[in-house]
């Protein structure tokens, strides 16, 4: 699938800019990379900070986000590969049900409904944006502590501090509590579907990931799993990261073209 048009889908939190180095990986190999921002987060994450809490963001849906990508794919000549992160992983496994791609990557996907996990650390880290004991309509900002427990656990305190303060935007509570009735059919077919999970990732834990990845039925449909030792939720970044990225390079290069 070398030269083909990559779409990646950043998650909650950040912006486009969390792929920056996979868009480097992936462009010097030959793809054309897409990253397109979900509604309202194409600014500076120091903008976005300051906008806080900023009106338009709290009404954000999940469909919002859906509706907006599906436009933009649509447009492209040939269905691209997708990668997404997190809440982009969920919206890959939707943007795959749809038809609108040639193959699908899942990192650390947010899970659909049906699929969920009793484990502390997925509870304690979900908890702050799905309440509901806070304002639907109200953004919520993630503090540093917060971050380090859900995304950068284990990691240096310095590389825990540069990596909230270059990526880490406000969120909508809208979506991720819409995410929790997203439907996917397991049972239809579906383009080439790769899940990756970090065994020490807290908010999407690396057990949900596979529950995730094995309700998937369609003989005739792969689906692939990969877990990483020893990585945490900001498995983009984090040191190592390019074993990750080319991993899911071998993936689509052995797939038919």
């Amino acid at each position: 699938m070398q030269g083909q048009t990559i779409v990646f889908v950043h998650g909650m939190y950040m912006t486009p800019l969390c792929w920056e180095h996979w868009v480097a990986h992936f462009g010097a190999k030959g793809y054309s990379c897409l990253v397109p921002a979900w509604p309202g987060r194409d600014a500076p994450v120091d903008v976005l900070r300051k906008r806080h809490p900023d009106p338009q963001l709290g009404r954000l849906t999940l469909n919002d986000v859906l509706r907006d990508l599906t436009q933009r794919i649509s447009t492209l000549r040939d269905k691209p590969i997708l990668i997404g992160h997190s809440m982009g992983g969920l919206i890959v496994q939707l943007l795959v049900q749809q038809g609108l791609a040639a193959a699908g990557v899942a990192i650390d996907s947010a899970p659909p409904m049906g699929v969920i996990s009793t484990q502390w650390s997925f509870l304690r880290s979900n908890w702050p944006h799905i309440t509901p004991f806070a304002r639907l309509g109200e953004p919520v900002a993630m503090s540093f502590e917060r971050f380090q427990y859900t995304f950068v656990n284990g990691m240096p305190i310095t590389q825990q501090q540069a990596a909230f303060e270059r990526y880490v935007v406000p969120e909508s509570r809208r979506v991720p509590r819409e995410s929790l009735t997203s439907r996917i059919d397991f049972w239809k077919p579906h383009a080439p579907l790769l899940f990756i999970a970090g065994s020490n990732d807290h908010i999407i834990p690396a057990q949900l990931n596979r529950i995730n990845s094995v309700k998937y039925r369609h003989a005739d449909s792969p689906v692939a799993y990969k877990e990483f030792a020893r990585r945490n939720h900001f498995i983009l970044g984090q040191n190592g990261w390019q074993e990750v990225a080319q991993h899911v390079e071998q993936w689509l290069s052995r797939l038919p073209a």
